[in-house]
């Protein structure tokens, strides 16, 4: 059975620093057992400037099992799957300890942004480039984070194609079809 109270402190504890650590959780519909936790990319990654959500899942043996976390926000990282958003990390397994919180859980996940561990990947693809071709995964991880972690770059896109005609809903299903790709969506819009 989860521990109700504990989630509770652990939501307040959480949100009671948010200016500082730019980390919060909320609830994910009415239930403290589904979360969505929220980190800023960290300073001097590719990841800096956005802001990534994580689906939190609470099973019964929280706090004596770990949490059940994946990326909701697209991110391109050896150590979180680009299709899924699984995250290989070790706390988030068999070194989750009762003591640890979902606050150090999502600063655990923060520090995974900043020091990728390619040897010991969730997405193996991601691990070739970042060994391989280490510019590339740069760039693609930078774009990837301009693209789906910033939230006003997407409404900028969806405005400006808005304020040309067409339909919001439109524009929202073709800009996703499209992988947010602007120019794409507007010659998909054009085009149909």
């Amino acid at each position: 059975m989860v521990d109700l109270a504990r989630v509770q402190k652990e939501l307040h504890e959480c949100n009671r620093d948010v200016q500082v650590s730019g980390i919060n959780v909320t609830l994910k519909g009415d239930s403290l057992t589904h979360l969505i936790g929220t980190i800023p990319g960290p300073i001097g990654t590719p990841y800096e400037g956005g802001t990534f959500k994580i689906d939190i899942t609470l099973t019964d043996g929280y706090p004596f099992e770990p949490p059940k976390m994946r990326f909701a926000t697209k991110v391109w990282h050896p150590n979180i799957s680009s299709q899924s958003g699984a995250i290989c990390l070790d706390i988030l397994k068999d070194q989750w300890s009762p003591a640890l919180t979902l606050k150090t859980a999502l600063l655990s996940i923060q520090a995974l942004l900043s020091a990728p561990e390619p040897d010991d990947p969730q997405d193996a693809v991601v691990a070739q480039q970042y060994l391989k071709d280490h510019q590339t995964f740069v760039s693609t991880a930078r774009y990837w984070t301009e693209t789906f972690a910033k939230t006003c770059a997407a409404e900028e896109k969806i405005q400006k194609l808005v304020e040309m005609g067409f339909p919001e809903a439109q524009v929202r299903s073709t800009l996703e079809a499209t992988g947010w790709d602007e120019n794409l969506a507007l010659e998909k819009l054009l085009s149909s």
